[in-house]
C-alpha cells in the first residue's frame, strides 16, 4: 500500500514540475484535457440553476395587474410604473418572493380601431379581462366610456361600502346604464350613426342626476395631488384641451367585472392617493 502511495506521489510531483514550466496556453489545454468532464458538468449545473431561478422569477403568479391605456410613457416618467409596482407590493403586503405586480403603460387603443398593433392590443385586453387577469384599467374619458358602455366595469356603489368610497365620493365617474341596451342597428351605417350620436351627446359624467340610470363605474383621477397625476402620464390630455361629450377629458380608473378581489384595486387607488385623501 505504501509503495502504491509513493508511486502516486511521484507522479503528482512530476505533474507539478511539468505544469510549472508550461505557458498559460499549455496550462489551459492541460486543464481542459484532465478536467473537461468535470467542467462541463459544473457548467451544466450552473446553467440549469440560473435557468430555473429565472424561470421561477418570471413565472411567479401576478397578484395585481393594471393597464394604463394610452399613457404617454417617455424618458422622464418611464420608471414610475416600476417604482409603483414595488411600492404597492409593500403597501398591500404582497410577498415579492411569491408574487409579482405589473403596471403596464405600453398599451395604446384609439376609438377608430387603429392599426394592426392596436387591434392586437384590443384582443389582448379582451382575453385578459375575460380571464380576470386585469385588475384595473386607467384611461382617458373617451376610451374609458367605450368600455363602460359595454358593461365591463363593477358598479362601485354596489361593490364597496359608503365608508370605503368616502375618500372618493366627489371623484366618482358615472355612466348611464340605460344606454347599455340601446339599439345600435344591424348595418355598418346604422352602427356608425349610433356611434356618432354617442359622441354628439353632452354628458357630465360627474353628475348622476343628469342620467336616467347612473352607474358609478370609475373614479376620476385629478391631474395633481396623487402619484398618477404627478407622474404626467396623461398631461397631454389637459395640455391639448381634449374634450368628450361636451366636457373636458379626464383620467379614470375602473375595475373589470371579471376581477375576483376588487378590494385590491381599491387598495391600489389608496396607494396612488396616499397622503392626499
Amino acid at each position: 500500500m505504501s509503495s502504491q502511495n509513493s508511486v502516486i506521489e511521484e507522479i503528482r510531483e512530476q505533474q507539478k514540475k511539468a505544469f510549472a514550466t508550461m505557458t498559460p496556453k499549455e496550462k489551459l489545454a492541460y486543464f481542459w484535457d484532465y478536467y473537461k468532464i468535470h467542467t462541463i458538468v459544473a457548467i451544466a449545473v450552473i446553467v440549469f440553476v440560473i435557468a430555473f431561478i429565472n424561470s421561477y422569477r418570471s413565472n411567479k403568479p401576478i397578484a395585481f395587474y393594471a393597464v394604463m391605456l394610452n399613457a404617454d410613457s417617455y424618458g422622464d416618467n418611464a420608471a414610475f410604473a416600476n417604482t409603483w409596482s414595488e411600492g404597492f407590493m409593500e403597501y398591500a403586503g404582497i410577498d415579492p418572493k411569491a408574487y409579482q405586480v405589473n403596471i403596464d403603460t405600453s398599451v395604446t387603443i384609439s376609438a377608430d380601431g387603429g392599426n394592426q398593433y392596436e387591434v392586437a392590443n384590443r384582443q389582448k385586453m379582451m382575453a385578459m379581462m375575460h380571464a380576470g387577469d386585469i385588475h384595473a384599467i386607467v384611461a382617458d374619458t373617451e376610451t374609458f366610456e367605450g368600455y363602460a358602455r359595454l358593461d365591463y366595469f363593477y358598479d362601485l356603489s354596489s361593490t364597496f361600502s359608503e365608508e370605503e368610497l368616502a375618500p372618493y365620493a366627489d371623484l366618482l365617474y358615472y355612466t348611464d346604464g340605460a344606454a347599455f341596451d340601446a339599439e345600435t342597428g344591424d348595418t355598418l351605417e346604422e352602427m356608425e350613426a349610433a356611434q356618432e350620436a354617442i359622441y354628439n351627446m353632452t354628458i357630465d359624467h360627474s353628475d348622476p342626476s343628469s342620467m336616467e340610470k347612473p352607474v358609478a363605474v370609475g373614479i376620476r383621477i385629478p391631474q395633481t395631488g396623487n402619484r398618477l397625476g404627478d407622474a404626467g402620464y396623461y398631461d397631454y390630455i389637459f395640455e391639448n384641451d381634449y374634450t368628450f361629450q361636451g366636457y373636458p377629458s379626464e383620467v379614470m380608473i375602473g375595475i373589470p367585472l371579471s376581477v375576483e378581489n376588487p378590494k385590491l384595486t381599491l387598495q391600489f387607488l389608496d396607494y396612488l392617493f396616499e397622503g392626499n385623501v
